[in-house]
């Protein structure tokens, strides 16, 4: 039997995903990084972009915004747990979803330029997880991913 990585994914809302993965791929502030079992400890930013668990040759993509990740041993098994500000799966985001998003954006765009009246850094969040969402859904869109 091959080692398996315990693969958690947490918002502040709600438990996104709780996988048993063959490996994980994370978008962190210092590049790409992939997490196979026996792997370092290791606590990272996050960047933008999506996170993919591998579990029996199929890929798991989830979209991602801001956070944390933690790797760490926990009985023997590499523990990978994400603790996200935004989060969710790409079978979640269907293509009404990708064009609200897109809409957001714009739009948030065109506010960000008035900048006497606009809470610039809660616009600037609002916007990278729609222009995120928007990039995540278009380079799956054709892929095969499990659901």
């Amino acid at each position: 039997m091959s080692k398996l990585i315990k693969l958690k994914i947490v918002t502040p809302e709600k438990l996104i995903l709780e996988d048993m993965v063959d490996q994980v791929t994370l978008p962190t502030q210092n590049g790409e990084i992939t997490i196979l079992p026996d792997h370092i400890p290791l606590i990272a930013g996050l960047a933008s972009g999506d996170i993919v668990g591998v579990s029996n040759g199929e890929h798991i993509p989830m979209a991602v915004s801001g956070g944390f990740v933690e790797v760490k041993k926990e009985n023997e098994v590499t523990a990978v747990t994400v603790l996200a500000d935004f989060a969710e799966h790409v079978s979640e985001l269907s293509e009404a979803e990708v064009i609200k998003a897109k809409n957001r954006a714009e739009e948030l765009k065109k506010q960000m330029e008035n900048k006497e009246t606009v809470d610039y850094e809660h616009f600037a969040v609002e916007l990278e997880r729609s222009l995120t969402r928007v990039k995540i859904a278009d380079k799956w869109k054709v892929k095969k991913y499990r659901k």
